[in-house]
């Protein structure tokens, strides 16, 4: 059996077959066109839903469910993209128009529950039943699974984690409140902090970093920082503290067995993890009399969407 996994964002639609064991078989991506309405987009991901078949020499039969991972709030007991501002989308009938093209199950989810539940059936999550995955990107992005079973809260608008205030009056955040833990813990606000300290130290290393690659990004101050830069090291301890602050609320409400860090500061592997890990340890609510929760990077990468998705049906 095959299912068709679809991970919707705002520059690209990412379309991919994949076996019931979870590997992905074909896959290609798609500019995301916002001047098309979503009848036109989900026409377009349909096409390429038969062409991959055709490429993999797979009958469209063995297609057994179609995932689609909607960057923004899905409903997926009715099937409605309620909102995804990013694409245009609002109260968007998502499953009813794919279902126009094939006679299948057609499952949606937010598209941070989908790369949870990826990882969790068939990444570095595989054999844990209880874990929050978590995305530092442009934004902070997470999804929860206890027993096995994603959470997303009435009209699945719940799990959006990166919105909880880490601090009272904070920076003023995207959504309009202040002091979320996106504001602190995003790869948008390493680079934003990144830059203040540039700015304020002009003979560190940071800058000779960010002449050598063209710009400063989410990597500058972990690259400078192993240079042995004690200003870019001061960057990422704070960083790494406004990551854990985050985890560590996450952890005194759920206590899952493991959190998965994803996303493109993820790949600073041992030298994020590590201190990261120490720093929970040691500020746990009854840090010692409970078993840790461990702390892994996700292994899926940018496949963890598609996955994701077929794994809604599966």
């Amino acid at each position: 059996m095959y299912f068709a996994g679809i991970d919707i964002g705002g520059m690209s639609i990412k379309i991919g077959l994949v076996s019931s064991e979870g590997k992905l078989i074909v896959s290609r991506a798609i500019p995301t066109n916002h001047d098309l309405g979503y009848e036109d987009m989900i026409r377009r991901s349909s096409e390429l839903i038969s062409e991959l078949c055709k490429e993999a020499n797979i009958s469209t039969s063995k297609i057994k469910g179609i995932g689609v991972g909607i960057p923004g709030t899905a409903d997926s007991s009715t099937g409605i993209a309620t909102s995804a501002v990013n694409i245009g989308w609002k109260n968007t009938p998502v499953s009813e128009e794919f279902s126009k093209y094939f006679d299948v199950p057609i499952i949606i989810s937010n598209d941070a529950n989908c790369a949870a539940l990826g990882e969790q059936k068939f990444g570095s999550g595989a054999g844990y039943q209880n874990l929050i995955f978590i995305t530092l990107g442009t934004g902070v992005g997470s999804g929860i699974i206890i027993d096995g079973k994603l959470v997303e809260g009435v009209s699945c608008a719940g799990a959006e984690s990166g919105h909880m205030v880490i601090q009272v009056d904070g920076e003023l955040c995207n959504c309009g409140r202040c002091g979320c833990w996106e504001c602190y813990a995003s790869a948008t606000a390493l680079i934003k902090q990144t830059k203040a300290a540039m700015q304020a130290n002009p003979y560190s290393k940071l800058h000779a970093v960010g002449r050598k690659y063209g710009k400063v990004t989410g990597r500058t101050a972990f690259l400078a920082a192993q240079d042995g830069d004690d200003v870019a090291q001061s960057v990422v301890d704070k960083y790494i503290k406004y990551i854990a602050t985050g985890l560590i609320n996450l952890a005194n409400i759920i206590h899952p067995e493991a959190f998965i860090i994803g996303g493109g500061i993820s790949h600073e592997g041992d030298y994020l993890m590590k201190p990261l890990q120490q720093f929970m340890d040691n500020n746990f609510f009854a840090s010692g009399m409970y078993p840790t929760v461990k702390t892994i990077c996700a292994t899926l990468g940018n496949n963890a969407g598609i996955i994701g998705a077929a794994a809604l049906v599966m």
